[in-house]
């Protein structure tokens, strides 16, 4: 079982990220792409990831995915952070901005996403993807949709 199926019902959204960190943060995506979850409260969340070869494109730099997987769950959990036990969400559409390449040599990445407002049925998101030193190399937008489960 995942560390997401063993997470127990009736939890707030934040709880669950909470519960989630306290477990060592890893969704079963943090695994895949050496991602983990560090930090949540209400309306933002914050995961950090370590690029490697892994993650490389054909072209011998780190895939935009995995910037963009980064910059998308912290703008999901973000939104995950201010749902109630029923309610559940998913991402409508991504909008991301590459400032500049990713490489194995760039060290620590550490996407921060913060909710710009939340409504019965949408909410909408932002987060930026810097490294240890504070420089950006990517941005997003999000819209999600808020549902009951």
């Amino acid at each position: 079982m995942n560390i997401v199926g063993q997470l127990p019902p009736g939890l707030t959204g934040l709880e669950q990220l909470q519960k989630l960190i306290e477990m060592g943060g890893r969704p079963p995506i943090g695994e895949t792409m050496d991602i983990t979850l560090v930090d949540a409260g209400d309306g933002y969340a914050v995961f950090e990831g370590m690029p490697s070869l892994r993650v490389y494109n054909p072209i011998g730099m780190v895939h935009g995915g995995f910037a963009a997987t980064l910059l998308d769950s912290a703008c999901g959990c973000a939104v995950h952070s201010k749902l109630s036990p029923t309610q559940a969400y998913t991402t409508l559409e991504l909008k991301t901005a590459y400032h500049k390449a990713i490489t194995g040599d760039t060290g620590l990445m550490r996407a921060e996403g913060r909710v710009l407002s939340i409504g019965r049925r949408v909410a909408f998101t932002e987060a930026t993807l810097k490294d240890a030193a504070g420089k950006l190399y990517a941005s997003a937008t999000s819209t999600l949709l808020v549902m009951e489960r």
